[in-house]
């Protein structure tokens, strides 16, 4: 990574350890509304966040996600051992996290059209700007001494992520954050520099 780099962002990295430790509701409520001032189109607010730091939550949470990805992998013809072995290893993740912030689309504020090719774009506009909500959310853990990790998994089961809490069925979770204070003990994995010349072209 450059130094060009503002040491703010660099400071934001996937921690998927945390000590036991809960996350004050104050501190969510300022993650929250940090998303909250990300761009988003036609001046809208088409997200919902729903912050799940009860252990029944959570684990119902982790129960409904968990049960679909079983479902899909089998019928990707996985073995029962591996299949098995990754719905755990998810199920520790949302339960093992403080606290766990899910990022729903709604579409409320979006435009309407009655072509599928529009609607799909308007849709993705709402999604995109989640993504930049998401890493507000994360900047600001950064600097509330906050480690956070982004889950990409309810994007594969947004209904059944829905239906696990009872959320609105016009809440569809798309992303989700797990947020906690730093296990001292949890080494990430190394940023590889940015091959810029690969990823960037000038026109």
């Amino acid at each position: 990574m450059t130094d060009r780099v503002p040491p703010f962002l660099e400071a934001r990295r996937s921690i998927r350890a945390f000590t036991a430790e809960p996350v004050a509701r104050a501190d969510l409520d300022v993650l929250v509304e940090a998303a909250c001032i990300a761009p988003a189109p036609h001046h809208s607010r088409p997200w919902r966040f729903v912050v799940v730091d009860g252990a029944d939550a959570k684990e119902q949470l982790a129960r409904g996600m968990g049960a679909r990805w079983r479902r899909d992998l089998e019928g990707d013809g996985t073995p029962t051992s591996r299949v098995d072995e990754l719905i755990e290893a998810s199920h520790g993740k949302i339960v093992g996290a403080p606290a766990v912030i899910l990022g729903c689309l709604t579409w409320e504020g979006l435009d309407r059209y009655p072509d599928e090719a529009r609607r799909r774009a308007e849709w993705g506009m709402a999604l995109l700007s989640l993504g930049a909500a998401a890493e507000n959310l994360m900047v600001a853990a950064v600097a509330r001494g906050l480690a956070s990790c982004w889950v990409a998994a309810p994007i594969f089961c947004p209904e059944e992520a829905r239906d696990a809490l009872a959320l609105p069925a016009e809440w569809l979770p798309h992303a989700m954050v797990l947020v906690g204070r730093p296990d001292p003990e949890y080494v990430g994995r190394a940023r590889p520099p940015v091959p810029l010349d690969e990823l960037r072209t000038f026109r």
